[in-house]
């Protein structure tokens, strides 16, 4: 069976405080005679005094006489209990008044009350008693608060985990056989064995956010956390909360400290998001980071070192954002140690039919369908749009279509959005001897075209064959092999010299 807690002469703080309130010296004179040598003991000969008492020193148990001039024991338990829940009452009375004890029992809240005169072995094991009951008090308060952060940091460990094993990220996650990914994919390799700070740059929905974890869970960091802040999406004040932590009080309603996610990510990455959005002075405290792996949380003059691996984002050009002295010029390169350029998804067309399988397959397991590809028609669409919201765009589509397919087998033109597929029209009247194999190569034709100005605007903006072909995705060979199909000659040739 276990022993209660020693509440004898120490506690982590030294003796536990007694306060002993009476208006008669030789009463206080006893009592403090009795429970000295235990105890720190306080006397008061009035309310008014024995709160001022309460409010200076750390008192785990109160023995008030009954019947006081002026302010009442009843009364100054009372207030006791108001103001300092925490702290266990006795009362000390020589009178048989049972209202005014039935008072003091449930308004005061005393543990026990003590008749005069008292037995001093009886009163001290009253006290003993009494001081037990406070210190099981305040473990169990301690524990509970324990319990909870443990509790909270379980949660948040747990919530950390289940997405880290939905949303693995690695090399094969990342598609792409078009030029432009596999110089992505041959830098990204190289790097991710690194600490070195990355700068991804192109424009929104190319999968900046996929490439930084590839690059963090393909290096030696990929046991550390991973946590990503967009910093657009925030007030510059609670984005400073959010990276640096903050102190309980350093702004109203911050009740309790909080780490930042700098502090969180120590030994791992973090990924700023849009970091062209930030403002000078957040600029400024980044800077202090990457200079000298210091933060400081907000309310704190305190300071911290953090291992952390920065992988910053941005849509913006940063180049012309420094020359416009809207983004700091040393906090630019210090991000910039490797940059890796995203080409939006209309420079590697190639790539589209892979993406387009992967996001099917994802949205058949999300939504329960059983669709087994594109008409050939769809993904001409897909080949053929402009894609200004790049992979993410493609994505959306595709989930899209699988939401609204119902028993459908096969993704074809009709169930594409009206954006990429063009609006629905009512099929035109078949004209008297037209064949089915006349409507087709009407369609051949409209392809033909479609491809013809496609090469053609390739060939204009890039001045070359080479160049046009590998913003088409195909090979130059093949370029050649389409333009003399479809008539296209020298007149749009590349340029000698």
């Amino acid at each position: 069976m276990s022993q209660p807690p020693d509440v004898g002469a120490m506690s982590p703080a030294g003796p536990l405080g007694i306060l002993l309130l009476d208006d008669e010296e030789a009463i206080l004179e006893s009592l403090e005679m009795t429970l000295a040598d235990e105890y720190r003991v306080f006397t008061a000969r009035s309310g008014e005094e024995g709160l001022e008492i309460l409010a200076r020193e750390q008192i785990a148990l109160v023995i008030s006489d009954q019947v006081m001039p002026g302010m009442s024991g009843v009364e100054f338990l009372e207030r006791v209990e108001k103001h300092h829940p925490e702290t266990i009452r006795m009362m000390l009375t020589g009178y048989a008044d049972l209202g005014s004890l039935t008072r003091a029992i449930n308004q005061g809240h005393i543990y026990r009350y003590v008749p005069k005169p008292w037995e001093p072995d009886e009163l001290r094991l009253d006290v003993r008693r009494a001081l037990e009951a406070w210190q099981l008090r305040q473990q169990n308060v301690r524990l509970a608060s324990e319990l909870a952060v443990a509790n909270e940091r379980l949660q948040r460990e747990n919530l950390f985990l289940r997405r880290e094993v939905e949303r693995r990220y690695a090399f094969d996650q990342l598609i792409g056989e078009s030029p432009a990914m596999h110089r992505v994919f041959d830098v990204i390799e190289k790097v991710a064995g690194t600490d070195a700070t990355v700068l991804l740059t192109g424009e929104t929905g190319t999968g900046k956010d996929l490439v930084a974890r590839a690059i963090h869970y393909a290096g030696a960091r990929k046991a550390g956390r991973f946590v990503a802040q967009n910093c657009g999406a925030l007030p510059e004040t609670l984005l400073e909360s959010e990276l640096f932590g903050h102190k309980r009080g350093a702004f109203t309603g911050a009740h309790a400290d909080k780490k930042g996610l700098f502090e969180l990510a120590d030994g791992g990455t973090i990924f700023l998001d849009e970091i062209g959005e930030t403002r000078p002075g957040m600029q400024v405290r980044l800077l202090r980071v990457l200079q000298d792996g210091e933060i400081r949380p907000l309310g704190s003059s305190e300071t911290r070192k953090v291992d952390v691996r920065i992988i910053a984002a941005t849509n913006r050009d940063l180049r012309a954002e420094v020359a416009e002295r809207r983004f700091r010029e040393d906090l630019y390169y210090r991000l910039r140690v490797v940059e890796i350029h995203l080409p939006p998804l209309r420079e590697r067309r190639s790539d589209i039919p892979a993406l387009a399988h992967r996001f099917l397959d994802r949205a058949n397991a999300k939504m329960g369908r059983v669709l087994r590809g594109f008409s050939q028609s769809a993904m001409e669409r897909f080949m053929a749009h402009s894609w200004a919201g790049n992979v993410r765009e493609l994505e959306n589509e595709i989930e899209r279509v699988a939401a609204l397919a119902g028993e459908a087998d096969l993704v074809t033109v009709d169930m594409l959005s009206e954006e990429i597929g063009g609006p629905t029209r009512a099929p035109a009247p078949v004209a008297p001897g037209t064949t089915v194999a006349g409507v087709e190569l009407d369609l051949n034709r409209a392809v033909d075209a479609l491809k013809r100005s496609m090469i053609e605007a390739a060939i204009h903006e890039t001045g070359s064959k080479s160049r046009a072909a590998e913003r088409l995705g195909i090979p130059r060979q093949s370029l050649q092999k389409m333009m003399k199909r479809l008539g296209l000659g020298a007149d749009i040739d590349e340029p000698e010299g």
